[in-house]
């Protein structure tokens, strides 16, 4: 008998539990809702919501709109974003999570001091990165990999920050080797701005694709925590399978094979994992 289990522990994390919440009771009232770029980074989701009315847009887009009502998704947008809904008269219904909002304060804050450096670890162009960079008028420097650290002035002063989503082993290599190669005279500060609802995801996915034969991770390909979760899952486990939806089930994986444990992103609804789950059960 196959047996198939779900992980607690994956499905959306609080912050977009919250922008979606917002998004299905605004769209309830029958009012038009734009949401500026994909609410989560989950095409399957995206068209859900797209059927209830909700219609998403870029920035290009959002320029010529006025009199609107336009959701700002989870990964927070920078202060360009509300100077235009303010001259469009467009009214703003904030969904950034809190813990990006706080790190946009933080930085902003540095920033307004004359930080020398303001550096942050994270995926160049992705959503909450830009609204991050914004809080410095576009001076912030932006470095994706452990690689790129020696990138850096080690002469001057450094205050290195984090994407929310990044992996924490990764942060903490790269302030090792800032502290290593830092001059003498400059200062240099990080802040741990990691979401624990992420960063606590990793040791508990590992755990869950140990216990079993086949691991099915459910999850959009646009999503960078997916991409960090599902290498973590293929580490432990190499039979580990990225999919989107239950149509990509391939049957020849299921061969001679007891459990299979089914999980996902951040950005990975539950009642998507649930179709997967029933998709196996289905042919067995």
């Amino acid at each position: 008998m196959l047996k198939v289990e779900i992980d607690n522990g994956s499905g959306f994390c609080f912050g977009v539990t919250t922008a979606i919440q917002k998004a299905e009771e605004e769209l309830a009232k029958g009012n038009t809702l734009y949401c500026l770029g994909d609410i989560v980074h989950n095409g399957m989701e995206c068209d859900r919501l797209r059927q209830m009315g909700l219609v998403t847009i870029n920035h290009e887009e959002m320029r010529r709109l006025h009199d609107v009502k336009v959701l700002l998704r989870a990964h927070g947008e920078p202060p360009a974003t509300y100077e235009l809904a303010r001259r469009n008269n467009i009214e703003i219904i904030d969904a950034t999570c809190p813990v990006v909002l706080q790190l946009q304060k933080r930085i902003k804050k540095q920033y307004e001091l004359g930080a020398a450096q303001i550096v942050i670890f994270g995926k160049n162009g992705h959503a909450e990165v830009l609204g991050l960079v914004g809080q410095t008028e576009s001076s912030a420097i932006v470095i994706e990999s452990f690689e790129e650290v020696r990138m850096l002035d080690f002469t001057r002063d450094i205050y290195l920050y984090s994407q929310t989503t990044k992996s924490l082993d990764e942060f903490h290599r790269i302030i090792e080797y800032i502290q290593q190669n830092i001059s003498h005279g400059a200062t240099f500060k990080s802040f741990d701005t990691i979401c624990r609802s992420v960063a606590n995801r990793m040791p508990n996915i590992s755990s869950f694709a140990t216990k079993h034969d086949l691991i099915l991770f459910v999850c959009g390909r646009k999503s960078s925590n997916g991409k960090v979760l599902f290498n973590e899952c293929l580490r432990v486990n190499p039979n580990t399978h990225l999919i989107e939806g239950p149509e990509e089930i391939d049957s020849s994986w299921l061969e001679g094979i007891q459990t299979v444990g089914v999980c996902g992103a951040t950005s990975t609804p539950k009642w998507l994992m649930e179709q997967c789950r029933d998709a196996i059960l289905a042919e067995h």
